[in-house]
């Protein structure tokens, strides 16, 4: 991918950060044994977005690190009802996958309708992936030019997103190997959407690409995932959640039109993608709990204050006292 080794350099400074004990990341990594639930309440009122709550160099790596962790472990810690959520989920992609090579054949019919329909479709398509970074780069000059804290911590999180949803997305194409629909042709639906495992060497295209990584979409997955965590941080505009993925929808169809990817491809990486950005914006809000929460020397106070009674000696005379104190 395009974009992998941006991710490796991060992910090595996300590293090296993480070798230093950090009660920040514990207190994350100890969030991360409850269920992700679609229903977290969160607060995306501006003021929430303060100085106390801010995202800093280090706190983005240790956010970055704890999200990579509870993205690669959560199969691990799903319910019964995630698990029968999942089996729904994969059934619906079985039985569209049945219709992976129709569905192909008519988006490249689409795209040999008109010139416009080809120029569209390729000009989509290079919005996603790693020139979506020129995205997200101009909403976080906007974010910083016009002092908008909610508009930095959000373009923020969404770089985590595309980050850590390119790393998962990036590991189940390795382990699936699915061939491309364009591994004999570019322009032609010739192969089979054939899964051959890890080892599986396809050689690659005229741009780069390994003819066997069509599982998930790549370009889908990190659309979804920005997409994500624009839409539930500014949930309260609904212009925005529309908007959001709308953009990644039509990244992913321009993947099949491409003849880049098969529908099932898009599907799990749509998917793939919203989960990786909830998780996202769930984790930091978590954080946003701890940071606003008072500090642990106040809320000791708080607890020890108390009544006391005492007496003193004075001049022959036994004088009583009452005292509230905070000890």
């Amino acid at each position: 991918m395009k974009y992998l080794k941006l991710f490796v350099l991060l992910l090595f400074a996300t590293t090296a950060s993480a070798q230093k004990t950090d009660t920040l990341v514990k207190k994350l990594d100890s969030l991360e044994k409850k269920a992700d639930k679609v229903g977290q309440n969160n607060n995306i009122n501006p003021g929430a977005y303060n100085e106390r709550t801010q995202i800093t160099p280090r706190s983005y790596f240790i956010l970055l690190w704890s999200d990579l962790k509870q993205q690669y472990t959560a199969p691990f810690r799903m319910t019964g009802q995630d698990w029968k959520r999942a089996g729904t989920f994969s059934l619906l992609a079985g039985a569209l996958a049945f219709a992976d090579k129709p569905v192909q054949k008519q988006a490249i019919k689409f795209k040999r309708s008109s010139n416009t329909a080809s120029n569209i479709s390729s000009f989509i398509t290079n919005t996603g992936g790693i020139y979506e970074s020129v995205a997200l780069l101009g909403f976080g000059t906007y974010g910083f030019l016009f002092k908008n804290q909610k508009m930095q911590t959000t373009t923020f999180l969404a770089s985590q997103a595309y980050l850590t949803s390119a790393a998962v997305s990036y590991t189940a194409k390795y382990l699936s190997g699915r061939q491309r629909p364009s591994v004999y042709s570019s322009d032609q639906v010739t192969a089979d959407p054939t899964f051959r495992g890890p080892f599986a060497d396809l050689g690659k295209d005229k741009n780069g690409k390994k003819q066997n990584s069509s599982f998930p979409s790549g370009h889908t997955t990190v659309a979804f995932a920005a997409a994500t965590v624009y839409a539930m941080e500014y949930r309260d505009k609904p212009w925005v959640p529309i908007l959001s993925y709308s953009a990644a929808s039509l990244i992913g169809l321009s993947r099949l039109t491409e003849n880049r990817h098969w529908a099932t491809d898009v599907l799990v990486g749509a998917a793939l993608g919203h989960l990786s950005g909830r998780q996202v914006v769930n984790n930091y809000h978590r954080y946003q709990k701890i940071k606003s929460a008072p500090s642990p020397s106040v809320k000791e106070n708080y607890k020890k204050k108390r009544l006391s009674f005492g007496a003193n000696y004075v001049d022959g005379q036994v004088l009583g006292s009452i005292r509230w104190s905070a000890q």
